[in-house]
């Protein structure tokens, strides 16, 4: 046998041995962008021995942050997104959002009526598809202190109340923050004319002076109201802050303001820069399982859109989150505002 001969017989063989091997594929990795509470760990781990994938989970702790987060590369560094039907329309405006194939998220059907009748919920739909689904929900009502505050408060004005001097929580977000200062202005929220911005910046300033401090997580505002005796706190999270405070010891109560409350609707959607559609589709319809939604309530406070709670029916106090007249004006104010800028400043 030729030298030439034995090295192909070699080669052959080695050949024949690769092809009993089986292939070896790349893990499948799912980059979720979302808020603390909807993807816990325990679930995650569930969903990744289900579907043999890896999750990735960025948190985020403001809209701010979270628009900075998915567009910096274009919707490129993420799959999934949990975002409110505002930011939502703004990101599909943006094309940083992919259509759904509804079709491949059953779980949509376990969902209340009032959740599957997407031409009521403003932002997620356009001509060529559904953008979003409905995932969880809550308004922005004021927590107080029932040692400290003898009677509820009506209005989200108590906020800026000097009695309360230093013994006020707020949140540190730029969007709500505005519309709140509007709405207590008698303008609109979510609209804010040229000529009224600077009485809403000297607004929010004032505010500023009345504060202890901003938050931006909701452990962070149960941490920040337990050690400095505070009586008023703006929820931005709701009764998921109300859950947690109650939890952990304080007597606090919880009202709707009389001029209504902002009312965020948080959804998925699926980036621009996803890397398998079907598998950020797949992870969307698992968050809509009765034991994920579920754990979602019991463990967040949080409604979810597959059980009935006092606020799945319209309320006429529910002012539910429009896209902003200009996000990047009011996160620059904001900024400023919160560094210690005076009203002359502006």
């Amino acid at each position: 046998m030729s030298k030439t001969f034995g090295l192909w017989v070699l080669r052959l063989t080695v050949v024949g041995a690769l092809a009993l091997v089986p292939p070896v594929f790349a893990e499948e990795v799912l980059r979720v962008l979302t808020w603390p509470g909807y993807a816990d760990a325990d679930l995650v781990k569930a969903f990744e021995k289900q579907f043999n994938a890896r999750v990735e989970v960025t948190f985020v702790s403001t809209d701010d942050v979270l628009r900075e987060r998915l567009g910096a590369n274009q919707g490129r560094d993420f799959d999934v997104v949990a975002a409110n039907t505002a930011e939502i329309s703004s990101f599909i405006d943006r094309k940083l959002l992919l259509p759904l194939r509804m079709e491949r998220i059953p779980n949509t059907q376990r969902q209340l009526p009032r959740f599957r009748d997407l031409q009521r919920i403003g932002g997620i739909l356009r001509p060529e598809g559904v953008y979003a689904v409905p995932y969880t929900f809550s308004e922005m009502g004021l927590i107080y202190d029932r040692k400290q505050v003898a009677q509820a408060p009506t209005s989200m004005a108590a906020m800026w109340d000097p009695q309360y001097k230093g013994r006020v929580l707020a949140f540190d977000g730029s969007t709500h923050a505005f519309s709140i200062a509007s709405l207590l202005l008698h303008g609109k929220p979510f609209r804010i004319e040229d000529r009224q911005c600077k009485w809403v910046v000297a607004h929010l300033i004032a505010l500023r002076r009345n504060v202890l401090s901003f938050y931006r997580l909701p452990e962070e505002s149960v941490e920040l109201f337990r050690r400095n005796r505070v009586a008023l706190l703006f929820a931005n999270y709701g009764n998921q802050q109300v859950k947690l405070l109650r939890d952990a010891g304080p007597d606090v109560g919880y009202v709707i303001p009389s001029e209504g409350a902002l009312a965020w609707l948080d959804c998925w959607a699926v980036s621009r820069g996803v890397r398998n559609q079907s598998l950020a589709e797949s992870w969307i319809n698992y968050t809509l399982e009765p034991q994920v939604s579920g754990a979602l309530t019991k463990r967040q406070g949080l409604s979810n859109t597959i059980e009935a709670s006092p606020l799945t029916q319209d309320s006429d106090k529910l002012i539910w989150l429009e896209p902003a007249e200009d996000d990047k004006r009011r996160a620059s104010l904001w900024a400023r505002i919160t560094s210690g800028d005076t009203p002359g400043r502006f």
